[in-house]
C-alpha cells in the first residue's frame, strides 16, 4: 500500500461508507519525521499531547498519532492514524466524541506501558478514563 492513498473506508463508529477518503498506510521509507512532514501536505496533523496537562502521546518519531477533520456531503468525519516505526493504522469516525474516544484509548495504551510520559494515576482501563485525560490538550492563555 502507498502511504499516501485516496480509497472506500467504512466509518468504525457508524458502519458508512464513505469514498475517496485520504488513507494513511505504512511508510517504511524514511523515518517518522518525514512521515509527519508527508502527510502535513494532505491535512494530517501529527498530535503531540493529550489530556488536561498535555502529556505526551506518543514517542517521536518512533510512535505518532495523527488526526485529520474533513467532511462529505452528509457532514463532519474525522480520521485518526497511528505511526509505529512506520507501520500505520488509519481509522475514520463520522462523531467527534468517538475520534476522542480512539485517541484516548491510544494515549492511554501508551501511557500504560510507560512508551510515553503520562499521567500517575491511570486507571487499569482505558474506558475508565477521567474525562480530564480524554480531552484535547489546549494551551493555557498566557
Amino acid at each position: 500500500m502507498n502511504a499516501i492513498t485516496t480509497k472506500t473506508v467504512t466509518t468504525a463508529d457508524t458502519g458508512e461508507t464513505i469514498d475517496g477518503v485520504t488513507v494513511l498506510g505504512d511508510y517504511h521509507m524514511n523515518g517518522g519525521y518525514d512521515w509527519m512532514e508527508l502527510i502535513g501536505e494532505h491535512g494530517w496533523a501529527v498530535i503531540p499531547s493529550w489530556g488536561s496537562d498535555g502529556w505526551d502521546l506518543g514517542q517521536w518519531p518512533y510512535v505518532m498519532v495523527a488526526g485529520i477533520r474533513t467532511a462529505d456531503a452528509i457532514g463532519n468525519l474525522f480520521g485518526i492514524a497511528t505511526y509505529c516505526e512506520g507501520d500505520v493504522t488509519c481509522n475514520y469516525y463520522r462523531t467527534k466524541s468517538r475520534f476522542w474516544d480512539a485517541i484516548s484509548e491510544q494515549a492511554f495504551f501508551h501511557w500504560k506501558t510507560e512508551q510515553a510520559q503520562g499521567p500517575a494515576d491511570l486507571p487499569e482501563a482505558a474506558a475508565e478514563l477521567p474525562s480530564r485525560y480524554r480531552i484535547p490538550y489546549a494551551v493555557p492563555a498566557a
